[in-house]
Order: C-alpha cells, then sequence, then structure tokens
C-alpha cells in the first residue's frame, strides 16, 4: 500500500537558491513540452511521443546550459509527469495539460538517489546536498528504518520525493513510500452497520442517525480580515517589496484557513469511518453549484468534494465501503416513512410535514436517511424497510 508522507524541511540561503532554480527549470520545460505537444496536433496532426521530447531535452541543455546545474532525472519527470497528464486526458479522468504557473506551481521531484538521516534528521538531495527535515510523523515505523537510509537500496520501500514550497515560503518533502501490505479486505455491511451523510452548507454534514455535524465556516469567521490585507495589497506599488510583504501577509491567512479546514475534514472522515462499516453519500455537481454567484463562496467554503475524497481513501486503508447515490435522486424531497414527495420544497424550506403520513421531516437528516435508502437499494445487502421509488425519480434541485 502507497502513502505519501508530508515533511517541513529547512534549507539554508544557498540550497534556496538551488531549490528555487529547480522550480523553475522543472516548469520550464514541462511548459515547454506542452507547446511542441500542442503545436504539432494542430499544424501538422501528429502526436509527439515521450521518447522523442527525452531526445530533445538534450538539445535543451545545450540551447540553454543553464538546464545542466538541475538534477536531470527532475527534469526528465516533468516530461513523464506530462505524458501522464495527456494519458488522464485521453482516458477521460482530466481536463487537458494546461501551462504550469509560477504563482502557484513550484515543486518537482526526485525519483532516486537522495538519502535520509534519521539519526541527525536530514535529507539528502542530489544537487542541492543535505537538508534539515523535520520528521513529526516516523517513516515506515513497522520497518524500523534507522540511520542513514539510500533510496538506491530501498527502493522497495522508498518511491518518489517531491520538494514543493508554498506561497509563504515554507518549503516541504513528500516521501512515496511502499510498505508491500496489501489493504485489508473490504468488511462486510448491513443497514445496521450503514450510516448515509447528507453534506450541506448550514450544518457540514447531517447523519442518518440524526446527528449533526456544524460547519466552522472558516473562511467567513476570516472574511473580514482577509478584505483588509486585501485592500492593503491592492494600494501597494506593483514589484515593489512593501507589496511582497503584504502579499506574504495575505497568503498566510489563506494558509491558516486551508490547514483548518483540511483539519477539520481529516477528523470527521477519520470518525465516520472508524465508526461504521459502510457510508452512503450524494454525487454533488459542485461546479455547477458555484455558478450561483449567491452560494458560491460557501460552496468553495464547505469543500465537499475534498471531504468525499479522504473518505475513499481512508475507507480503503480499513477496509470500509464508500458508496454514491446518483446526482438527481430526491433525497431531501421525498419522506422517508412513506415515499410520498414534495415538489413544493424549496431551499429555504429547513423543515416539512407530510400531508400523507403527518410526520415532521428535519431537511437535512431526511436527506440523510434517504440517501442510506437508496444506496441500499442498488446494492445486495441485507433487507431493510424502505419505500417504493415509483413515487419521485425526478430531478431535484441541485442546491442543497
Amino acid at each position: 500500500m502507497k502513502r505519501g508522507n508530508l515533511y517541513r524541511i529547512y534549507p539554508n540561503k544557498e540550497q534556496k537558491v538551488l531549490l528555487e532554480k529547480h522550480f523553475g527549470s522543472y516548469r520550464f520545460v514541462y511548459n515547454k513540452f506542452l507547446h511542441i505537444r500542442s503545436t504539432f496536433y494542430d499544424k501538422f496532426k501528429m502526436s509527439v511521443s515521450k521518447s522523442y521530447l527525452d531526445e530533445q531535452l538534450l538539445r535543451y541543455k545545450e540551447l540553454y546550459p543553464w538546464l545542466k546545474e538541475i538534477n536531470s532525472q527532475s527534469l526528465q519527470q516533468a516530461n513523464k509527469n506530462l505524458d501522464n497528464a495527456y494519458q488522464r486526458f485521453f482516458k477521460g479522468l482530466g481536463g487537458y495539460p494546461q501551462r504550469k504557473s509560477k504563482k502557484d506551481n513550484n515543486s518537482f521531484q526526485v525519483p532516486q538517489h537522495y538519502k535520509i538521516n534519521f539519526s541527525t534528521s536530514e535529507l539528502f538531495i542530489p544537487i542541492v546536498g543535505w537538508i534539515k527535515v523535520k520528521f513529526h510523523r516516523k517513516l515506515l515505523e513497522e520497518f524500523k528504518l534507522e540511520g542513514i537510509v539510500d533510496h538506491d537500496s530501498n527502493s522497495e520501500f522508498l518511491r518518489t520525493l517531491t520538494v514543493s514550497r508554498t506561497p509563504t515560503r515554507k518549503y516541504h518533502v513528500s516521501i512515496l513510500t511502499e510498505d508491500n501490505i496489501n489493504c485489508p479486505p473490504t468488511e462486510p455491511y448491513t443497514h445496521v452497520t450503514m450510516i448515509g451523510v447528507d453534506v450541506g452548507i448550514k450544518t457540514f454534514a447531517a447523519l442518518s442517525t440524526g446527528e449533526k455535524i456544524e460547519n466552522p465556516k472558516f473562511l467567513k469567521a476570516s472574511l473580514k480580515r482577509l478584505k483588509c490585507l486585501q485592500r492593503r495589497v491592492s494600494r501597494k506599488v506593483i514589484g515593489s517589496k512593501n507589496r511582497r510583504k503584504a502579499v506574504r501577509k495575505l497568503a498566510k491567512i489563506h494558509e491558516l484557513i486551508s490547514n483548518q479546514r483540511h483539519d477539520f475534514q481529516h477528523k470527521v472522515s477519520l470518525y465516520l469511518i472508524c465508526e461504521n462499516q459502510a457510508i452512503a453519500v450524494e454525487t454533488l455537481n459542485v461546479q455547477g453549484m458555484k455558478k450561483n454567484h449567491k452560494l458560491a463562496q460557501s460552496v468553495s467554503d464547505s469543500a465537499w468534494y475534498s471531504f468525499v475524497l479522504k473518505l475513499q481513501y481512508k475507507a480503503e486503508w480499513f477496509g470500509k465501503t464508500v458508496l454514491k447515490i446518483g446526482q438527481w435522486e430526491p433525497s431531501s424531497k421525498t419522506c422517508h416513512v412513506c415515499g410520498y414527495k414534495n415538489n413544493e420544497l424549496t431551499l429555504k424550506d429547513r423543515e416539512w410535514k407530510c400531508p400523507e403520513c403527518n410526520n415532521t421531516h428535519d431537511r437535512d437528516i431526511n436527506a440523510a436517511i434517504n440517501i442510506k435508502k437508496f444506496a441500499l437499494m442498488g446494492h445486495e445487502v441485507e433487507p431493510v424497510d424502505s419505500f417504493s421509488l415509483e413515487k419521485g425519480m425526478k430531478q431535484e434541485a441541485t442546491m442543497l
């Protein structure tokens, strides 16, 4: 099972210069090869292979001598990553590859020849040298790695190393490891050991058990400070030192919000995975929801897509199951007791009373129960009491 381990590194001034050269060269090669592949196809309808571009890399080093100062394997990795991006595009797993920007793409990869010294908490990167690293979490603790560990002699455990820099000038390394341990088999589940989750804006997650997890709204809590710092940036002269300082302060607030959001989602996802054998969620058109300018900011702040991704890979780690229901299932409008569909339900209605069975429903809890039932109907599990779907399978409003 592969895992990425992220650690903070502390390069000195000379090493920072070398790292910045690697970031720029990696981005230069990626964008250059992307331009070649796009141009050949647009003008001649020809596909350029990865091996052909590898040969062109040698010629580029003669044309641009400063590329020789960079780890050659990191430059080759740029071509490999571009080819992987094209393959994902052809398979329908992503969009067309885009140019890497200096503002938000500062990273490069080291596939081999790096070393780790656990005794002195240092990391050796080719060309750059030994860098101080903070091992806040043990790396492959079950294998008890100690002293100096060389990638070349431990390639079955250590994979690619990625060096990155945040907008706040913090440097990190992500070490991809392989522990050669298969994921546990998926545990069987029933309607008792399964839970339905309905994500929203006011309430981050409503569970089919009746529990609600409030949305902390980290962006909204820091919005006043963000506006103040953004105004300060706009008043500074472009290219001045004062503007760079103001941008750095603004980036720190954005980084804080991002860290808070990820920490919250990690805790909630781990709680749900550990307490249940299966979790049912709804497929959401997040990009479509963002087109509503009144809710776009709240939808982005909730980051539902990121939350579902955390549920999926943690479920794989623990042998649990994540089920998804269709995007247009009428989970909020359908009474979970009798199956009546309330077509008059609007987004502002947080509670509603069923005219057939006279049960009063909380909108989010009712949706979570229905999500669980819809998921159970699509999979073979133990019998569960449920209503007929004949009463309502029409398109539901895209907003929660």
